[in-house]
């Protein structure tokens, strides 16, 4: 894992429809749309936020975060919408000793079913994978998320169990999570 790749100069990540970047302040009302939306958290572990000073203050979180070198959370901005945030994607438990990292990714609702996950998924894994030097990427999903296995699947993950009562979700209560990886050789098979 080179962590002065990850956590050096945030990295920008460009593929052919989408921009991955930091998120600014100036994108709040696209964030808090993205936050307010229930539909988008049904199947994660976020409450969704009825108060943009709230998502203000939580954009400032996100760069303390990267500073801290535990999270970094892309905006996924869409190249063919005038550079419109039309989602997030983030890497995170970055755990040095086996060289693995999760991921988490959300979109806007009136941008899903269009690839965009799935593209952006790709973008990441690319840069993890050919640049960052990590081994193991993980990603956990409910099992009812059904779009979200799909984006897996079709990026090479593999789902390897399921793990039942696995976390304590806000909102949920204890959940059951599905389990995907892909190992960096699994990549450079594919």
């Amino acid at each position: 894992m080179k962590n002065d790749i990850l956590f050096g100069k945030f990295p920008v990540l460009e593929s052919s429809n989408l921009i991955l970047k930091g998120i600014e302040k100036e994108d709040v009302k696209e964030v808090f749309s993205i936050y307010n939306n229930d539909k988008v958290f049904e199947f994660c572990g976020i409450l969704p936020k009825r108060n943009i000073n709230t998502v203000e203050n939580m954009i400032g979180h996100f760069e303390r975060d990267y500073n801290k070198k535990s999270r970094i959370k892309w905006g996924v901005y869409s190249k063919n919408d005038n550079s419109r945030l039309v989602g997030i994607i983030e890497a995170m438990d970055f755990n040095q000793k086996v060289n693995m990292v999760t991921i988490g990714y959300f979109l806007a609702e009136d941008q899903w079913g269009r690839g965009i996950a799935s593209e952006a998924v790709r973008r990441l894994i690319t840069f993890l994978f050919e640049v960052a030097e990590i081994n193991r990427i993980h990603a956990e999903v409910m099992p009812d998320n059904v779009a979200s296995k799909k984006v897996l699947l079709k990026n090479g993950f593999i789902k390897e169990g399921l793990v039942r009562q696995a976390r304590l979700w806000s909102g949920k209560g204890l959940v059951d999570l599905e389990i995907y990886g892909i190992l960096r050789e699994d990549y450079y098979k594919g």
